[in-house]
């Protein structure tokens, strides 16, 4: 939604003009400020009305987090049993 509404903000710019209308955009008070109002939407969405949705956003988010936390482990332990098996040894 937010992709959408940039996109029709800079469709009608020319590229000159790009810079000058996305460097605001980039200041630290700007993001700032772009963080709050998403924090207050979704409080609005969720929180004020008892939703249950913001306990499935953590659970799922913690899924996502643990398996990028133990992703490079399991590579590193897929790489292993790789080697094992073209050098000809059992692995485990």
């Amino acid at each position: 939604m937010a992709l959408r509404n940039f996109y029709n903000e800079i469709k009608g710019l020319k590229v000159k003009e790009l810079p000058n209308h996305v460097k605001p955009m980039l200041s630290i008070n700007y993001l700032k400020s772009a963080i709050q109002r998403g924090l207050d939407n979704y409080h609005a969405k969720y929180i004020q009305t008892s939703s249950v949705d913001p306990l499935f956003h953590v659970c799922i988010g913690g899924m996502i987090f643990s398996y990028l936390v133990t992703l490079p482990e399991e590579r590193r332990h897929l790489e292993h049993q790789q080697h094992a098996k073209e050098h000809g040894h059992g692995g485990h």
